[in-house]
């Protein structure tokens, strides 16, 4: 994944779509409770899966159905617990489908105002889609009894504080920040809705004004150009959208193109760029730099191309890996290019970014990270060597985890005599470790996701 696995494994496309040709007429609950199994048994992401089963929904159904996916990997082992005290044999093999039902139905009756007679009447009526109809009798018995019985089944589960992250991540988590609880708290729940305003059509004011005509509230940031919606919305409805007066981006991100200060008639690289929202940003600050946007997975960089079109942008648009530049650079009849400025939104583990895609918490294991760790040091390496003397390189991740970070970092420094780190604009009210390298945010309930920023010059 543009060398980046920050997004689980991408699922088997064609495979999906089959699936979504067979689903065509499935109710958004049958279709969750697939959507769920192929992410817990399959290790496919939401973000790759949901986008492959919207054409057997109803457009008004897609929330639906992306509100109880997130949700219940968000909450799973709350739900998985409740299953335990209601259910006598766990439901293995053929019968995870009806597992996963029960996930979705659990999820409506807790977190969702649907009524409860009609999400289980739903939930129900869903086991004949997914050929499971012998376990109509079973999912209706399990969820009216949780009814019955919610408020002591309840008082057994939640008797400890769960933390619904795996054991793994938390002691990792616990080793690192003294605030770790607060870092679980706020990946919990539900992200808020950021949006970076191009100052080349409006300012922030402006439009912010603008939501306010159209009844959308927003709040302001430090950040110059970000704008905090009170509630998310559909982008469609966002002013001016489609004409790039504004990108959705979580604040954290915004401050990628900043920290890089990308000048008009550089060459820039924005290494492992898709979706495009830091590429967009550079081009938004530097109209006139020669960017080039590289990513290994070719899928990833259409979405790159739509935003470029979106916003009016141009930029050199490559699929090749980061560790192997000299490949890429040949293709495309630049071998001489050596670069101003390098952006590395590096392959990482995505904990930084949790409450977005709380699925990473169970496709995401605990050997994946010094994989990744090795090579976030080879493309460091390799990118490094195309760096001009006086050059800038901007490190960043999705994580939270310090051997991602500023160990990877401080090991880079210690190996690479002509790597000078320079200081970042931000005071660590976090922990306030002022032997840091580089600076770390994590993820808040009213602000940004967790992200890793390191600034590098290379010394002529």
């Amino acid at each position: 994944m543009k060398n980046k696995p920050s997004q689980p494994k991408a699922a088997n496309h064609k495979a999906m779509k089959k699936t979504a040709k067979k689903s065509t007429a499935l109710s958004s609950r049958a279709v969750a409770a697939q959507v769920i199994l192929q992410v817990l048994d399959e290790g496919k992401s939401l973000s790759s899966l949901i986008p492959d089963v919207q054409a057997c929904l109803k457009t008004q159904d897609l929330p639906l159905l992306q509100e109880i996916c997130f949700g219940v990997c968000r909450v799973l082992p709350r739900l998985e617990q409740i299953i335990q005290q209601l259910v006598d044999k766990p439901l293995k093999g053929k019968t995870r489908i009806v597992h996963c039902l029960l996930l979705v139905g659990l999820y409506q009756l807790l977190y969702m105002r649907i009524p409860p007679h009609a999400a289980v009447d739903e939930v129900v009526n869903a086991t004949k889609a997914l050929k499971s109809d012998s376990f109509r009798g079973l999912v209706n018995g399990v969820l009216r009894r949780f009814l019955r019985e919610q408020e002591s089944i309840l008082a057994q589960v939640d008797k400890h504080w769960q933390t619904l992250h795996p054991e793994w991540l938390v002691n990792k988590l616990k080793k690192a920040y003294p605030n770790w609880r607060d870092i679980i708290h706020a990946n919990n729940q539900k992200p808020p809705m950021w949006l970076r305003v191009n100052t080349q059509k409006n300012s922030r004011e402006t439009y912010r004004t603008l939501l306010e005509e159209s009844a959308i509230s927003a709040d302001t940031a430090f950040h110059p150009q970000a704008l905090r919606l009170t509630s998310p919305i559909a982008v469609e409805k966002l002013p001016h959208f489609s004409q790039g007066a504004v990108t959705v981006q979580d604040l954290s991100a915004q401050w990628a193109a900043i920290l890089l200060e990308p000048q008009n008639d550089e060459w820039i690289l924005d290494a492992c760029a898709a979706p495009g929202g830091k590429t967009t940003h550079i081009l938004e600050l530097a109209p006139q730099a020669k960017v080039i946007a590289l990513d290994i997975e070719a899928h990833r960089l259409k979405r790159v191309e739509e935003n470029l079109t979106r916003l009016n942008q141009q930029a050199r648009v490559v699929c090749g890996d980061a560790t192997q530049p000299d490949e890429w650079l040949a293709k495309i009849g630049q071998s001489a290019v050596q670069f101003d400025r390098i952006l590395l939104d590096a392959p990482c583990s995505a904990t930084g970014v949790i409450r977005r895609h709380p699925d990473i918490k169970w496709l995401r294991q605990e050997t994946d990270i010094a994989p990744l760790v090795v090579l976030q040091e080879r493309i460091l390496k390799a990118l490094w060597a195309k760096l001009k003397p006086n050059g800038i390189l901007l490190y960043a991740t999705c994580s939270v985890l310090p051997e991602e970070n500023s160990e990877q970092i401080r090991r880079f420094l210690f190996t690479q005599p002509d790597a000078q780190l320079l200081p970042l604009p931000f005071r660590d009210e976090q922990n306030n470790d002022k032997s840091a390298v580089g600076f770390q945010f994590i993820a808040q309930e009213k602000g940004g996701d967790g992200f890793y920023y390191a600034k590098l010059r290379k010394r002529a």
